[in-house]
């Protein structure tokens, strides 16, 4: 590799914050080396993907995939694969790698970046679960091991890019913008029977099927806020929240002299992705500026939490701590999926998530494997719920 330039691990590559990551690969191959590449199923685009950047480790999620994608790749390709928990680990705490691009989806990602952590890597993070699961373990780890920590989220990046290690006891809150998804200003009952294609149709942003779905219960500005908490160390009731529809300022903090510094630019995740790799420095990505005359007017309004229970119940389970926004993450994650597959409807999913928090008290966090074992947990009594649910509606 050339002087200056990284050795990564991207996991999560097949993904759409992964194949952006690759993107910006692409363009700078002077720059990066991807030494390792994880995904889950998608392995026709791994396959491709190890053509095309040839790294040495590939992980996948299972043994049956392992044996397809050895089958997929071409005679003479000079790479190991691995699957499983296991081999997501071993490719974030490769010894020569430098950069950890986490962008697993959910809480999967949760152990490969506590590996990546723990190894003192710099983590441009993306799987906000991460944080979400396990915060103060996560950032706890990272002090010891004296690992960095990089938001990617165009949010978290906003607030990092606008913080620039100033004084904290100079910051009076925290403004996470949000843009609202595609049932801003939409009542309860027009969601009522809002099909899958249409909640997965977000107005900005193209991303995966899981979080435009997060985006449009707004539990993913929930999940949001708890991981601003953990990056930034601010208490919850110090992170506002505003939806601006036009997704130009991506996030502001306001300091205690009642300045507010905002973080703008166009919506292409690639900027945010590329910053965190290559933090301090920024890359010429090519990309057009944002064209301020003939922007659109920018306009800012408060969620509405009783026609989004689903960020309600998140920024109760992150006031309360320790377990609780495990079990809120667990619980949304089956109930997403539910949804996805035509089990349940669109309000539903918040119903699903309230209920199991209920069944679940909130404990303090003591170590990985406690969190581990909550989320199993709650993962059953959501399936429990859902069953249920299935059981009166049928």
């Amino acid at each position: 590799m050339k002087p200056g330039g990284k050795n990564l691990t991207i996991l999560g590559c097949t993904g759409s914050i992964g194949v952006k990551a690759l993107d910006i690969v692409r363009r700078f191959p002077e720059r990066f080396q991807v030494l390792a590449l994880a995904a889950g199923r998608n392995i026709d685009l791994l396959a491709s993907q190890i053509s095309t950047f040839t790294p040495r480790l590939a992980v996948v999620l299972n043994e049956e995939s392992a044996v397809r994608l050895k089958k997929k790749l071409e005679p003479g390709q000079d790479v190991e694969i691995l699957f499983g928990q296991e081999g997501y680990a071993k490719a974030a705490a490769l010894p020569e790698v430098e950069t950890v691009v986490s962008a697993m989806v959910g809480g999967a990602g949760l152990r490969p970046t506590w590996a990546a952590v723990t190894a003192g890597k710099r983590v441009a993070l993306a799987n906000k679960e991460t944080l979400v699961m396990a915060g103060e373990l996560i950032m706890s780890q990272a002090l010891c091991q004296r690992a960095e920590i990089i938001p990617i989220d165009s949010e978290h990046s906003a607030i990092f890019q606008a913080l620039g290690g100033r004084n904290p006891d100079e910051i009076k809150r925290i403004i996470l913008t949000a843009s609202g998804g595609p049932f801003f200003g939409k009542s309860i009952k027009e969601m009522a029977k809002v099909s899958r294609k249409e909640a997965l149709s977000h107005p900005r942003w193209n991303m995966g099927a899981k979080i435009s779905i997060d985006s449009a219960t707004l539990m993913n500005k929930g999940l949001e806020v708890i991981e601003a908490r953990w990056l930034f160390d601010r208490p919850i009731d110090e992170i506002a929240i505003r939806i601006h529809p036009q997704s130009i300022i991506h996030s502001m903090v306001e300091f205690v002299d009642g300045s507010i510094l905002a973080q703008m630019g166009v919506p292409d995740m690639r900027i945010p992705i590329a910053y965190a790799m290559t933090y301090p420095e920024r890359l010429p990505l090519g990309l057009p500026g944002l064209d301020l005359p003939n922007s659109p007017n920018l306009s800012f309004a408060e969620p509405d939490l009783k026609a989004f229970p689903c960020l309600a119940l998140a920024l109760e389970a992150g006031r309360q701590g320790g377990t609780g926004p495990v079990v809120l993450n667990a619980a949304n994650e089956v109930a997403v999926h539910a949804f996805l597959d035509g089990e349940i409807e669109f309000l539903d999913i918040s119903k699903v998530v309230g209920h199991t928090i209920k069944q679940k008290r909130a404990e303090h966090v003591m170590n990985l494997q406690r969190v581990m074992s909550v989320d199993l947990e709650a993962r059953r009594e959501a399936r429990e719920v859902i069953r249920n649910m299935k059981k009166v509606s049928g």
